[in-house]
């Protein structure tokens, strides 16, 4: 029997291997997989078996036939001798394959592999997207705006469609059409149709901590750690830097020569204010640092509860809670710690009313007890 002869297929599939990187293998079991369908739907036969020669792409029918002594229906059966034509060893009761030639299969069995090639090349070009930018989850991209109407922004990444919904967007900035953005990648999803779908941010904690890789080398060689970041997407983000190497000055680093590094961070977020702090192991030179600028005059510790109270002038207390608490509020993001913070006159009166509720408690204590001699005499 002669096979259906369809070599300008492998060449195709060869060449799409070659550029896509998507296995001849792979597609031809996908094809055969296909033909079976397209031959039992258009000759109405259940047992089948169709296999592509990867080498020629000559295109094998095989009927499915039980071996029988007597043949009641020779489209589902075959006898013995017959069988041992094409298998010596057959028996009764066995199936067997028997090549066939179906007439006007060729055209069919072309236009079937067409199909399943584009449907493949599509599934295969996803799974490549979803593989190159699954691993560069954490990184940031740049992409051009191509949708933003108040709720998710649409972006143009080249290969793929960026989504940054409303949450991930920093509140203080405007998106247009054609603007040109960058963004954290948070992660990458399959959407409805399989197509993979990347979730970038802007107001990710990590998007500075990211820009501040890209912009320091210290940073990307790891000479300098950043050990922390809090922030307030739009209005102000604390970062706490270390280096172990003592002749280095992490804060110095970061900021730059007359603030030259850290302002290109700045300028990339829209006007953000970025406050970069020395971090420390002892929790107390930590808390005092990561509630700069204000100045403090004692911080107390409690490690149990990982609670500090904090003491500041006056005229300080304001600026270390901030407006509206932020400085306090990225203060305890940073650190980890629970912080109080008392301007002096405030602890001084706490002080003052705590020993006035000790005196009274010594007083009731002394009276209870002279009433109680009193009552004893």
């Amino acid at each position: 029997m002669k096979a259906i002869d369809n070599k300008e297929l492998i060449i195709a599939l060869e060449e799409l291997e070659k550029e896509k990187g998507i296995k001849k293998e792979y597609l031809l079991e996908a094809i055969d997989t296909a033909l079976i369908t397209a031959y039992k739907r258009n000759f109405e036969v259940e047992n089948v078996n169709i296999h592509m020669d990867e080498k020629t792409g000559a295109t094998h029918v095989y009927a499915v036939k039980e071996v029988k002594e007597e043949v009641e229906d020779d489209k589902v059966e075959i006898n013995l001798k017959d069988a041992k034509k094409i298998k010596k060893d057959a028996k009764v009761g066995e199936n067997v394959e028997v090549e066939i030639v179906p007439k006007n299969f060729g055209r069919i069995a072309a236009q079937t592999a067409k199909q399943v090639i584009v449907q493949k090349l599509r599934e295969a070009e996803r799974d490549v997207l979803f593989s190159e930018f699954n691993d560069r989850k954490g990184e940031i991209v740049s992409g051009l705006v191509q949708k933003a109407d108040g709720n998710a922004v649409i972006m143009d990444l080249g290969k793929l469609e960026g989504i940054m919904p409303l949450k991930e967007q920093i509140p203080t900035e405007h998106y247009h059409v054609n603007d040109k953005i960058k963004g954290y990648v948070l992660s990458v999803e399959r959407g409805a149709k399989g197509a993979p779908q990347v979730i970038v941010s802007r107001s990710n904690p990590d998007f500075v901590r990211k820009l501040l890789e890209f912009e320091i080398p210290e940073i990307y060689e790891g000479v300098i750690e950043i050990k922390s970041v809090s922030r307030d997407p739009g209005n102000r983000s604390k970062v706490a830097v270390y280096s172990p190497d003592p002749n280095i000055d992490p804060v110095g680093s970061c900021v730059g020569q007359k603030g030259v590094r850290i302002q290109n961070i700045i300028n990339e977020l829209h006007g953000e204010k970025i406050d970069v702090i020395e971090w420390n192991e002892d929790p107390s030179i930590y808390i005092v640092s990561a509630l700069l600028p204000a100045k403090i005059l004692a911080v107390d510790i409690n490690e149990e509860e990982k609670f500090a109270q904090v003491i500041v002038p006056d005229d300080q207390l304001s600026l270390a809670i901030g407006k509206a608490g932020q400085n306090v509020r990225l203060a305890v993001k940073l650190t980890g710690w629970k912080i109080d913070i008392k301007s002096e006159t405030q602890f001084r009166e706490m002080l003052q009313k705590a020993n006035e509720e000790n005196t009274e408690t010594v007083e009731t204590s002394e009276k209870t007890e002279s009433n109680e001699e009193e009552s004893a005499e």
